[in-house]
């Protein structure tokens, strides 16, 4: 049975991340030996989106609240690294926050970020230690949040950053505000 087929019957003939019956192919989860495990089933839309992530229209990705809790490893795997790339939508972290991952999964669901080398400076904290999306800072200054009429105080944790395109500058919730932070004034927690 070759891997196409074994990903048809797995999946009920459908797209394993939207559901869609339209256009499928088999996508490999880096890394990967080709198997059916680490493989998914994926209709065009889907497989446009994540070949090409500028072009992509983010809300289409929200059928990911409904595949992230397959069973499937594979799958929980482009679920978290879609949502990860996404992170700055608040829906998208939300459902991130949710997200559990065994902890070899996590392990594969992160062993790309940590292999590819975007070109993009490290975020640094405020001792220089490198910051991922999905850690947890503490805030080391009191910080005025403008516009949001609070102050972040001393010692608060933010738990799940998200990473932005700026290396000096985090996401995180505080005070169940979504806010934008200088990493200067964060230590990993």
């Amino acid at each position: 049975m070759s891997v196409k087929e074994k990903l048809l019957a797995r999946s009920g003939s459908v797209c394993e991340l939207c559901g869609s019956p339209e256009e499928l192919s088999v996508y490999e989860v880096t890394p990967s030996d080709g198997s059916a495990e680490q493989s998914i089933l994926i209709c065009g839309i889907c497989k446009e989106a994540l070949e090409n992530p500028e072009n992509r229209d983010i809300n289409h990705w929200r059928c990911l609240g409904d595949s992230m809790w397959s069973p499937i490893p594979v799958v929980q795997v482009i679920a978290y690294r879609t949502l990860k790339s996404i992170a700055q939508e608040e829906w998208s972290q939300d459902l991130l926050d949710m997200l559990y991952l065994e902890e070899d999964v996590k392990a594969w669901a992160d062993a790309e970020s940590q292999s590819g080398d975007d070109g993009r400076a490290p975020t640094l904290d405020s001792n220089g230690s490198p910051l991922q999306s999905g850690d947890t800072v503490t805030i080391i200054k009191d910080l005025e949040v403008k516009g949001a009429g609070f102050t972040a105080k001393r010692g608060t944790a933010v738990r799940n950053i998200a990473l932005t395109d700026n290396p000096e500058q985090i996401e995180g919730r505080v005070n169940g505000v979504r806010i934008v932070l200088l990493s200067k004034y964060l230590k990993k927690a």
